[in-house]
């Protein structure tokens, strides 16, 4: 394949056509081109602007941009990649793959829709995807990219980025909940809509996909050219357009350090604000009525309970008599959510419910059923995150079930080129995850809460000493696993749950043991150190046993056993269960 041209030129219509008259290919045959905006000042905090797109005629294409007079302000030079074997399903799969790794760079704001990114097979496409590396090469040069490829498919801003190419079943969710959305809003219908997936299907995926998406069609024009491609394109019309005038909508996610990196998305996202990144009590104190809230990882919602502080336990207080007239402790956080907004898109998997406080588990397997019912129920079923599988998924959760028996422990199915091992001494798997590390990025131990937090009150404390090995739990509860110091420290349940990681080390403590009398798993509550995992809850007369401690425990070690795209490295402390485990 010969290597391909990018000449960059001047965004201005003297300029294309000087240009367009110098190869007959610049008006008749399938190009990418990129039109981006000049570097700011080194004072500007300015993000620049990029706008990707393919076509069959790159000089009548751009001239069309040129009639946009937000494109015609915001950019002022184009690059049109030109290779003598590009076909329209070479340029397609370029034209995506180059949004996505623009958006997750982050040196630019991209400007395009998300509705058009694909990802589908074609004649050579491995061969073509060469070529690819070339371009990007050839861009990181000019200044287009500021990093490498790994490292950008490593950050938050690409893993969290809305410019994805959807599965299957993660397309048809997205295409159905937007219907019935704009079918309610014509009938003036309120719903309450369930996407519900194990662990790696991409139910966040499709969390910020919709907000993106939603925001698109609202900022649309008539005049905007329709991607025939998109499975979404008969949204983008005058009527759909004038139901989303004024249209209200935020994105609820309970978990501090996935808000915070879904907000630095965001701000680099047109359409989009940190602003509509939302805590449940935002939402709850808010005057205000959303006409959508679309929640993630819906299942770490609050019911009446202790939370973290004073001011919370009051304002939950709060919250609840402004909304419902008296302080009703059967109301929950989802209660307020819904009485805020007219539409609500619920993600949810109830198996990763990781602590007393979280929604009750009958109360989700009741909404499921009941969006069931009325084919508000959309299911992923898709494995993007294990390279395993759904028989991995599906092995993790057997194995770290509360019912799990000596008689029901199955023998480990084949994982193929996934690595999984068990290890003996936690030196030689925190030496193993470095070097995992070294190779692919993203290699983190983590761990269940199975010891105190002393270095939380005293720096020169360490919190886990096994093996020789001395280490701290995460000394940031936000963005840990992107910290300077992640790699030598411990991520807690609480800092991983939503994230992906290429290996995860995972430590397994005294909470979690294995009765070799019975031939079941069993607590050790002394062993339990997270507070809000395992306190009672007066207010609702609840007390939870050491089942109910069971339940969540295997949740926290079934979430955390599902992080590593690439592999997953465990420790085991208790004798019995490390002796259980080397025998599957």
């Amino acid at each position: 394949m010969t290597s391909s041209e990018i000449p960059r030129i001047s965004f201005d219509k003297s300029a294309v056509r000087d240009w367009a008259k110098t190869d007959p290919r610049h008006k008749n045959w399938p190009v990418v081109y990129l039109l981006d905006s000049a570097k700011p000042a080194a004072t500007s905090t300015a993000l620049r602007d990029v706008y990707v797109g393919e076509t069959l005629n790159a000089e009548a294409r751009i001239l069309q941009h040129l009639d946009n007079p937000d494109k015609k302000r915001l950019l002022s030079q184009f690059r049109v990649v030109l290779d003598d074997r590009f076909n329209k399903s070479v340029c397609l799969d370029l034209e995506s793959h180059l949004i996505r790794l623009l958006a997750g760079d982050g040196t630019f704001r991209v400007l395009n829709r998300n509705d058009g990114i694909t990802d589908a097979n074609y004649y050579e496409r491995d061969v073509y995807r060469e070529s690819f590396r070339q371009v990007f090469d050839q861009l990181l040069k000019e200044g287009v990219f500021s990093r490498s490829i790994p490292e950008i498919e490593n950050s938050d801003l690409f893993k969290l980025s809305p410019y994805k190419a959807l599965t299957t079943d993660q397309a048809v969710a997205v295409e159905n909940i937007v219907e019935g959305l704009f079918d309610d809003l014509e009938h003036d219908r309120g719903e309450l809509l369930v996407v519900q997936g194990e662990p790696g299907t991409g139910k966040t995926v499709i969390a910020i996909y919709l907000m993106k998406l939603l925001a698109d069609i609202a900022a649309s024009r008539p005049d905007d050219e329709p991607d025939a491609d998109s499975i979404f394109s008969d949204f983008f019309t005058d009527g759909h357009r004038e139901l989303l005038r004024e249209f209200r909508v935020g994105l609820v996610v309970p978990q501090q350090s996935l808000r915070k990196s879904i907000k630095r998305v965001f701000k680099r996202t047109p359409g989009l604000a940190p602003s509509q990144v939302l805590t449940p009590f935002q939402v709850g104190a808010s005057d205000e009525r959303w006409d959508l809230l679309i929640v993630d990882e819906a299942h770490r919602l609050n019911q009446r309970a202790n939370q973290p502080s004073g001011v919370q336990n009051k304002q939950f207080s709060d919250i609840t008599v402004k909304l419902f007239g008296q302080d009703d402790y059967s109301k929950t956080q989802l209660d307020w959510i819904r009485a805020l907004s007219r539409h609500q898109v619920l993600l949810v998997d109830p198996e990763q419910s990781v602590r007393p406080a979280d929604l009750p588990p009958e109360l989700l397997r009741n909404l499921v059923d009941e969006a069931k019912d009325e084919s508000r129920h959309y299911p992923l079923v898709s494995q993007l995150r294990v390279r395993a599988g759904d028989d991995y998924i599906a092995w993790v959760r057997q194995l770290f079930s509360p019912q799990l028996s000596e008689g029901a422990m199955r023998t480990r199915p084949d994982f193929g080129d996934y690595e999984l091992k068990l290890f003996d001494d936690l030196g030689e798997m925190h030496d193993a995850i470095r070097e995992r590390d070294a190779q692919h990025g993203l290699a983190r131990l983590v761990a269940g809460y199975a010891w105190e937090w002393k270095s939380k009150n005293d720096s020169d404390a360490h919190d886990i000493e096994l093996d020789g090995r001395r280490l701290k739990w995460n000394t940031t509860a936000t963005e840990w696993i992107a910290s300077p110091n992640s790699l030598e420290e411990v991520g807690s349940i609480h800092t991983v749950q939503g994230y992906d990681l290429n290996y995860a080390g995972v430590i397994v403590g005294n909470d979690l043991r294995w009765d070799e009398e019975h031939g079941r798993l069993f607590v050790d509550r002394a062993s339990y150190f997270d507070k809000k995992g395992k306190e009672n809850n007066p207010t609702l007369g609840r007390t939870y046993t050491d089942d109910d401690l069971l339940r969540y425990i295997c949740n926290v070690y079934a979430v955390l056993m599902t992080r590593g795209i690439r592999g997953t490295f465990v420790y085991v402390c208790d004798p019995s269960l490390k002796r259980r485990l080397k025998e599957v």
